[in-house]
């Protein structure tokens, strides 16, 4: 029995230790991450150190949590996707062993991922993502490491809403630790500001590996909204719609979406983060369905406006029309040198022309009523990506334009004009000479949206056991 007992555990330990298979193959190489370090590096001061926390898990209920999401600036900069994590930077050579760089990870533990999944330890992180000095988050606390000696400790903002407990190895003790051996009673805003500059500059503009997996996920995104388009009805709900997109992200391999998705009929569609998603039918009105898949980390973020029977009304038309237009003139500048600020400022000035014409508005300084937002973010790791948004347009960099108008029921204009709710967003990446539309693959002139409204799609013909 004893023996058995002894190849059991030795069975379970191996079986355990074992890497999951069949996994996508178009992952980033973890000579990607080693390079996204080095660059990190070379914009760091002399004699410094930089400090990159995991994001902690969060719970969904009880004690259930949200599937974990990584804080996108160390999974650029490692490939990690584990919570209970601490990434060290060094400008230059540490100790006799020379080392620029040190994780410290979860620790293996059989048991407790027979719960909760595979982890990468000490070995994978070595194996896995190239690292040569890697620890278990435990020894975080006893690693031999001055502080006090660097002139700069770069670091991002700390989180303070996570629990501890007893543990000596989770990111509430990983962060408690960091703050006694640097000596931080409170954030340094210079530390963080160098922080957000490098990451910034570094995330703004994209690699070969990050344009290709940006393509795969804008394109699927825009199979999702063309086979919506097609599928729509006004017997269809918005969860519904909602749920082909999902159908259509997985199918094609994407982990999930980057955000919430909005999917607003009518009065809905007013809302800019609209995200109940739960209305029963969506009746004969425009649906806004601003959904963008997550593709192995990296996100799209399309936005398309369709009429739930296929046809325009006159007045959706004048309103489809006039955004159609704002986003043509914005792409117009969409180019090397361009200030970013000013791909707002033309989508504003396009549109406030567009209402003043139409009878909406009479004083310019209205439009903020119905264009409240913004034109373009960047795009990237995080929807709302990092960049610098007060620089001008580089090669290489990828953003959305996204002009839009809201006009709710009660609003002080002729009420032909209630419940309309038009944006039309795309993914754009600026090239050497000009600019490419990344999600040009779904329809955006309203004559393209109706041809497309009009066909079936196979969603229509699936049948289900009513309840």
């Amino acid at each position: 029995m004893k023996q058995f007992l002894l190849l059991f555990v030795l069975f379970f330990s191996f079986s355990q230790g074992q890497s999951q298979e069949n996994l996508p193959t178009d992952y980033l190489s973890k000579e990607f991450h080693q390079g996204r370090r080095g660059a990190f590096r070379n914009l760091m001061p002399a004699n410094s150190i930089a400090v990159i926390f995991s994001y902690p898990e969060r719970v969904f209920s009880k004690d259930i949590n949200y599937n974990y999401h990584q804080n996108p600036d160390m999974y650029y900069l490692t490939g990690y996707k584990e919570p209970d994590a601490v990434l060290l930077l060094f400008k230059e050579p540490q100790g006799s062993e020379k080392y620029t760089e040190v994780i410290f990870v979860r620790e293996k533990n059989a048991g407790k991922e027979t719960w909760t999944g595979r982890r990468l330890g000490i070995e994978g992180a070595k194996t896995k993502l190239g690292f040569t000095t890697a620890y278990n988050g435990k020894d975080f606390k006893d690693f031999k490491l001055d502080f006090k000696k660097f002139d700069s400790i770069i670091y991002d903002k700390i989180p303070t809403d996570i629990s501890g407990g007893n543990n000596i190895d989770n990111l509430h003790a990983l962060i408690q630790i960091f703050k006694a051996k640097a000596e931080i009673i409170q954030e340094n805003e210079s530390s963080v500001n160098l922080f957000t500059n490098i990451t910034n500059s570094l995330r703004e503009i994209k690699t070969p590996e990050e344009l290709e997996l940006m393509r795969k996920s804008v394109k699927l995104s825009c199979i999702a909204h063309n086979e919506v388009m097609k599928a729509v009805g006004p017997d269809m709900s918005e969860n519904e719609a909602d749920g082909i997109h999902a159908y259509i992200h997985r199918h094609y391999g994407a982990e999930g979406e980057g955000y919430p998705p909005i999917v607003g009929a009518g009065a809905n569609g007013c809302i800019l983060h609209y995200g109940e998603n739960n209305a029963a039918k969506i009746d004969n009105q425009l649906l806004l369905m601003d959904v963008g898949s997550e593709y192995h980390g990296y996100s799209a973020d399309v936005t398309r406006t369709v009429p739930a029977n296929g046809k325009f009304t006159e007045e959706q038309k004048a309103i489809y029309q006039l955004v159609y237009e704002a986003q043509e003139e914005v792409f117009k500048i969409c180019k090397t040198g361009t200030p970013f600020q000013d791909l707002n400022k033309k989508a504003k000035e396009i549109i406030t022309a567009g209402l003043i014409k139409l009878g909406i508005i009479t004083d310019p300084n209205d439009v903020r009523i119905y264009y409240p937002h913004s034109c373009s973010h960047f795009l990237g790791l995080d929807v709302h990506d990092k960049g610098n948004y007060t620089g001008i347009l580089k090669e290489n960099m990828i953003f959305t334009v996204e002009p839009g108008i809201y006009i709710p029921a009660n609003s002080k204009c002729d009420k032909k004009w209630w419940n309309i709710g038009v944006r039309i967003e795309d993914d754009i990446l600026i090239t050497k000479d000009s600019y490419e539309n990344l999600s040009a693959d779904s329809p955006r002139k309203w004559q393209d949206v109706e041809a497309l409204a009009k066909q079936k799609s196979t969603f229509n013909e699936m049948k289900f056991p009513k309840i």
